[in-house]
């Protein structure tokens, strides 16, 4: 009885072993889980990752939100496709796809169908938008991609009021490819925007430097309450003092002489 109660626990022991050493090593990765839901906003947008399924139920009038982040080298391309109503339409529906960066900056679209429109006819509707590649650095004027949360915006601009609320189904496909890395000649230290994590605190990544106090000094004669000599400064004592000798001038040549 005690070996049959042995050889059992050795079995069950070695059966998770056995099952790791059966798998398959040529599987790949686990795959994405599919996203079923959009935010409303940016500040509720779903995130998602390249070559994860989306694919949302909706209606007319709604506007639909997802983030996904992007290093530098990639270039993200977005392919949108609408699924409308095949009865109860009464006209024209105009559409649109956006991508804004991190500071809500929307970024140009290089490729793809970024405004089509779906005549009363039609059942489906393609859009499709392939940023820039995200750079690695750009100056502070540019408004080149840099890495960081983008995050895109799904709407229908233009339709007839009575369409409002009808149903549609939204299939979003997002890739990443890699273009030239080298490009760039540069290096970003951190992303320009982290990613948004809805309901959760950011640690602040603000350095935090030690401010030394100043030696007081017996004498201290500041100049701070003279005011900065800019140009308009200039401009304005210069006009003042131009204003001064042309009114002398004038009174000298209008004024009545005197009879001796």
């Amino acid at each position: 009885m005690r070996k049959l109660l042995g050889l059992a626990v050795l079995g069950m022991v070695l059966l998770p072993a056995a099952s790791a050493f059966a798998a398959d090593p040529t599987d790949g990765p686990t795959p994405l889980q599919s996203i079923t839901s959009a935010g409303t906003s940016f500040l509720t947008a779903v995130a998602i990752a390249p070559e994860q399924q989306v694919k949302v139920s909706a209606v007319t009038g709604d506007y639909l939100y997802w983030q996904f982040p992007a290093t530098a080298g990639q270039r993200p391309e977005l392919t949108i496709d609408v699924a409308l109503p095949a009865t109860g339409r009464s006209g024209d529906h105009s559409w649109t796809v956006e991508v804004f960066d991190g500071l809500r900056r929307r970024q140009a679209c290089v490729g793809g169908e970024q405004s089509p429109v779906a005549k009363t006819t039609d059942t489906t509707l393609q859009l499709g938008c392939r940023l820039r590649q995200v750079r690695s650095w750009a100056e502070p004027w540019d408004g080149d991609p840099l890495p960081g949360t983008y995050y895109v915006r799904l709407s229908s601009t233009e339709l007839p009021e009575k369409d409002l609320g009808l149903p549609l189904d939204v299939t979003l496909a997002l890739k990443s490819p890699t273009g030239d890395t080298g490009a760039d000649q540069g290096e970003l230290a951190a992303p320009l925007v982290p990613n948004n994590q809805p309901g959760k605190l950011l640690a602040s990544a603000a350095p935090t430097t030690s401010v030394e106090p100043e030696e007081e000094s017996s004498f201290d004669f500041s100049m701070d309450w003279l005011p900065d000599f800019s140009s308009r400064w200039v401009w304005t004592v210069a006009g003042g003092f131009i204003a001064a000798v042309t009114g002398l001038i004038g009174f000298s040549w209008t004024r009545r002489r005197r009879r001796v």
